[in-house]
């Protein structure tokens, strides 16, 4: 449960080496939630999380978590919320895929989807029934703007996005009255791994700044997070762009 001070106890993280869950998870350790629930494929860079959460002063457990591998996600999952009420969930796990190959590939294009929309939909689900079971929490869904519009660019990645945002704004509004808070981020470009190598996209942003305004919207209940907030009134004009003329756009 929360402190005194509305300050979650305790963190879920899906995608347990994410840069952006690792960002929110450090700030909410700082404000002193104690226990820190990584999930992902093992690997050292979640041993490593692990790691660093601990030097901060949080109680870690690892889980082993594959979010293409939907059928193990509620046996998973139920052992962490077995062990305790969990205040916050962070849905952080994603792949960018190859636009190029996965166009010429479509059992590449069809993992992508595994994993970044019906991963995501059996871990959301299961995640949100635990918390309705227990009356309370926060569910926070990593979307993106490449969600808001597909681009010729990205467009089976945004595709996932778009049908995970969507996702995640009906289960919010199916959970009202229980307890349970569903809250939508859309990042911009992201510098970090996931876009190492790609020509950066206007108003880039950081995974700690993706943080500082999830953990802002958070605090206030928002339903949606723009990061940075700018990128609201820049797509709601391109998402109404005649398409021939969106076409023309370099994105």
């Amino acid at each position: 449960m929360k402190n005194a001070l509305g300050q979650p106890q305790s963190l879920l993280l899906l995608g347990g080496s994410s840069e952006i869950g690792l960002a929110t998870a450090r700030r909410l350790v700082r404000e002193r939630t104690r226990r820190v629930h990584l999930a992902g494929r093992p690997s050292p860079a979640l041993t490593a999380a692990a790691d660093e959460l601990t030097a901060l002063g949080a109680e870690v457990t690892v889980h082993d978590f594959d979010a293409a591998a939907v059928d193990t996600h509620e046996p998973v999952l139920g052992k962490v919320f077995a062990d305790g009420d969990i205040d916050v969930v962070l849905l952080a796990f994603g792949v960018l895929g190859d636009q190029r190959r996965d166009e010429r590939d479509p059992l590449a294009a069809a993992a992508v989807v595994q994993v970044n929309y019906t991963g995501a939909v059996t871990a959301a689900l299961v995640s949100a029934q635990a918390l309705r079971q227990q009356g309370h929490g926060s569910l926070v869904v990593l979307s993106s703007v490449a969600g808001e519009r597909a681009r010729r660019a990205n467009f089976i990645y945004g595709s996932t996005k778009a049908g995970l945002d969507a996702f995640a704004q009906g289960l919010g509004d199916s959970l009202q009255g229980t307890g349970v808070h569903v809250m939508v981020v859309r990042p911009g470009f992201v510098r970090g791994r996931m876009t190492e190598g790609l020509p950066e996209a206007p108003m880039a942003t950081t995974p700690d700044a993706v943080a500082e305004a999830l953990l802002a919207g958070l605090r206030r209940g928002s339903d949606t997070v723009w990061a940075p907030g700018a990128l609201r009134i820049v797509m709601s004009g391109l998402r109404h762009l005649p398409r021939p003329l969106f076409r023309r756009l370099p994105v």
